[in-house]
């Protein structure tokens, strides 16, 4: 009897086993199947989605590109809103975030203004290089004057005067890329004026109170054909690089970086291509 009953419990043994092996994978299926609905991009089940509110403190040659990227972004993360960003001269921005504006994500249009935010300990990480962009001479549309150069800002034209032109301040990174070609140049010019960022610079060229502005490429190709551009010699070899960072003090850092991932990814690259902006 005892012979004959052993065979029966290995028997039994080994399908409590076979269907505990089966219970198993079932359960790791289901478990599978469960997170299957985590959100897009993420590991299932592991991410939450995205939300807070951002705001944007960005060089004003950006603003078109940028309200196109935020609204991309936020239609993309309905939990997530965005604040009128604020559009500037980067160092202007750089010094009103020195002075305690609160900002989750900061785009310069140069690199020495993103290093002064850095010194003053305002960044939560590395910045990084999203865009490049180079000056050109804005003109009246048809160029009444035939300018060709910036030798020809500082030229006598027909009025036996220069051509009135505008630029940006130093500090302004439109500013110190001008001034560092027209070095390059050899020419020496007397601005009629210096713009805090490079909007009110144009903006004097298009109201017809400037002859010309030292401005940038993507600011012409904006402007819907109310000015004509010129390119300037050595401006592609000296484009302004543009980095972007996530701030110290943002009250929604885990959107602010996936923000910035956004303006870096190919999409984003493709939507600033499109404003006239190169790769970095």
């Amino acid at each position: 009897m005892n012979r004959s009953s052993a065979p029966a419990r290995r028997r039994t043994g080994r399908a409590l086993a076979g269907a505990g092996v089966a219970v198993g994978l079932a359960t790791a299926l289901l478990g599978c199947a469960s997170g299957a609905g985590g959100r897009p991009g993420g590991a299932a089940g592991s991410e939450e989605a995205l939300s807070g509110e951002l705001t944007v403190f960005a060089a004003a040659s950006l603003q078109a590109a940028f309200d196109e990227l935020a609204a991309e972004f936020a239609s993309e993360n309905p939990g997530v809103a965005f604040a009128p960003s604020v559009y500037d001269g980067s160092s202007v921005l750089v010094t009103q975030l020195e002075g305690g504006a609160r900002a989750d994500v900061f785009a310069s249009a140069d690199e020495a203004n993103m290093e002064k935010a850095d010194e003053a300990d305002l960044l939560a990480g590395p910045a990084q290089t999203f865009a490049t962009n180079e000056l050109v001479i804005a003109v009246a549309p048809g160029n009444p004057l035939g300018i060709e150069s910036l030798a020809d800002l500082a030229a006598p034209t027909a009025s036996g005067e220069p051509p009135i032109t505008v630029m940006c301040a130093a500090e302004v990174p439109c500013g110190g890329a001008a001034r560092t070609l027209l070095d390059l140049n050899g020419v020496a010019l007397a601005p009629a004026s210096e713009e805090q960022n490079v909007s009110a610079t144009l903006a004097k060229v298009v109201a017809g109170e400037a002859d010309a502005g030292l401005v940038y490429r993507t600011d012409v190709r904006g402007a819907d054909g109310e000015v004509d551009g010129v390119d300037i010699e050595g401006a592609a070899e000296n484009p302004n690089a543009y980095p972007i960072a996530v701030l110290r003090e943002s009250a929604s850092p885990e959107a602010a970086r996936a923000f910035v991932e956004f303006v870096r990814s190919e999409r984003g690259r493709e939507l600033l291509a499109g404003y006239g902006f190169g790769a970095p």
